[in-house]
């Protein structure tokens, strides 16, 4: 069995778990997430702590035990603390605009990249260089932080272009000039 899997999980404080139908339900005051338990999978929720276990023996139990434990965690993370991710622009003229719901990016095309913020996720500016994305589903924030990213993502050779905060970019060098 995994050792992932066999990880015991603290339910923190403010934080409701129930299973019922192989659906595991976390609510906080931050929102209510939910997930689809694998049938392979048995779930005990007891004194505030979630243990994982497999019904039987096969090598797909083993394999599925420890996805179901990690992503129970990231459930309870996410509506205990919530997620964020912070991105920047790196470039002449680049800068992220925010208007309700809409992401405007002038990255360097002939016309702004609009991106609408998906449902349950913030977009907050720090700066018109900088700007955070948070929210209580993993899965959505770093999707949707991607999906920024790949608007302009960052080149080597100038580091022109979005990239994540306190990502390295591994920079080249470019031609020399002949003697």
């Amino acid at each position: 069995m995994s050792r992932i899997g066999n990880r015991k999980l603290q339910i923190p404080t403010g934080v409701e778990v129930t299973f019922e139908n192989n659906i595991l339900t976390t609510k906080s005051s931050k929102g209510s997430l939910e997930i689809p338990i694998d049938p392979l999978v048995q779930v005990n929720i007891e004194d505030n702590t979630i243990t994982t276990t497999c019904k039987n023996n096969s090598a797909r139990a083993n394999v599925v035990v420890g996805t179901m434990n990690s992503l129970i965690n990231n459930n309870l993370i996410g509506v205990s603390e919530g997620y964020k991710k912070d991105l920047e622009i790196i470039g002449v003229g680049y800068r992220f605009n925010i208007a309700g719901n809409k992401l405007t990016i002038n990255a360097g095309y002939s016309n702004p990249v609009i991106i609408e913020v998906p449902a349950g996720l913030t977009a907050t500016l720090v700066n018109n260089n900088e700007i955070s994305i948070s929210g209580i589903d993993k899965q959505k924030v770093n999707q949707f932080a991607a999906e920024v990213r790949e608007v302009r993502s960052p080149e080597p050779y100038k580091g022109k272009g979005i990239r994540y905060k306190n990502e390295h970019i591994r920079r080249k060098e470019g031609k020399k000039a002949a003697k």
